[in-house]
């Protein structure tokens, strides 16, 4: 009876598979812990269920203590600030596309692809811009330059200021305002309706199916659009300063050829394929890093625009700083 009554103490906390089998009642029991008041820290007491009717065993077990949840690791709860991890994120992104572009792991039909959506549907605004601006500056120096009588030189400043500075940048700018959106906006949303996991699951790369395309393509398309941007804005300023100010568009050529020297359209070529990368890799990386619906998508276009041209800027300098170092003297030889 003694007995009898501990299992029926035991029985809110027992686990026991009572099964009928050949008009017999078997019972599965297994070691199932009492639940005491008075328990000590690190102890634990066992009870052990007998298959026949004895009494139950009481066994206790030392149990080691666990780690201090007061002591934490160091920079547990740290949270980096979302522009860090997404630059590190971009970094990351960059040298995936190095090594798996020298591996030869491309998609050639989505390269052709960006690369006509980069190249032929962003003349147009890269000619019209730039032809603006040439006229613009124009107006700001040639005038001064007629009162001064160094009408010879203007082309030659003209052409330095072009291949130099601004065709590579005002390029830059609009391939970031036309292309680098629109490069955020699409794997944002892809990322957000988790397209890029079903191209996992498909077994296609997502770096080698969506980054490496656009990567190459800006860096491919950027140095021939500004070419073109360069010769729309030779173009726009002769015109210019010979309709308003007088002087002559084979002056200006002249002295354009005699300042000009072959690194300057090598150094307008570097240029502006760093700045197509910096373009691709950023808007690809702030896209793909995308967190929340719709919202999230147009934070991340408008803060993937920004940072690619302070990139822009910041390697425009930087290059400028290790290309054209000491006195020059190109417009001596446009003088003369």
């Amino acid at each position: 009876m003694q007995a009898m009554a501990s299992l029926s103490l035991l029985q809110p906390f027992s686990t026991a598979i009572h099964r009928r089998r050949r008009g017999s009642l078997i019972n599965y029991s297994t070691n199932l812990p009492i639940p005491r008041l008075n328990r000590r820290p690190f102890s634990q007491t066992i009870a052990s269920v007998n298959s026949d009717d004895g009494p139950p065993t009481l066994n206790t077990h030392q149990v080691k203590p666990g780690p201090d949840p007061s002591l934490k690791p160091f920079l547990v709860d740290w949270n980096p600030p979302r522009p860090l991890w997404r630059s590190a994120s971009a970094l990351v992104m960059a040298g995936q596309v190095i090594l798996r572009t020298l591996r030869g792991k491309i998609h050639t039909r989505n390269t052709l692809q960006q690369l006509e959506r980069i190249g032929p549907r962003s003349v147009g605004v890269c000619l019209l811009t730039s032809a603006f601006v040439g006229m613009a500056f124009t107006i700001q120096f040639v005038r001064e330059f007629t009162r001064l009588g160094l009408t010879r030189s203007v082309g030659g400043v003209l052409a330095l200021a072009f291949s130099r500075e601004l065709s590579p940048v005002v390029t830059s700018v609009v391939i970031a305002g036309r292309v680098g959106s629109a490069f955020a906006a699409e794997l944002g949303t892809m990322q957000v309706s988790e397209q890029t996991d079903t191209l996992r699951v498909l077994g296609a790369h997502p770096v080698d199916y969506l980054v490496t395309p656009r990567v190459l393509a800006c860096c491919a398309a950027l140095p021939v659009l500004t070419l073109l941007c360069f010769a729309a804005g030779m173009a726009s300023s002769s015109i210019l300063a010979d309709g308003v100010f007088g002087v002559g568009i084979n002056i200006i050529l002249d002295s354009a050829k005699k300042a000009l020297r072959p690194w300057d359209i090598i150094s307008a070529m570097i240029k502006s394929t760093v700045f197509g990368g910096i373009i691709a890799v950023v808007s690809c990386a702030w896209g793909v890093t995308t967190l929340g619906g719709a919202k999230g998508v147009g934070e991340s276009t408008t803060s993937a625009v920004v940072i690619s041209l302070v990139g822009i800027f910041i390697a425009d300098f930087v290059l400028s700083y290790l290309f054209f170092q000491g006195a020059g003297d190109s417009l001596k030889y446009a003088m003369g």
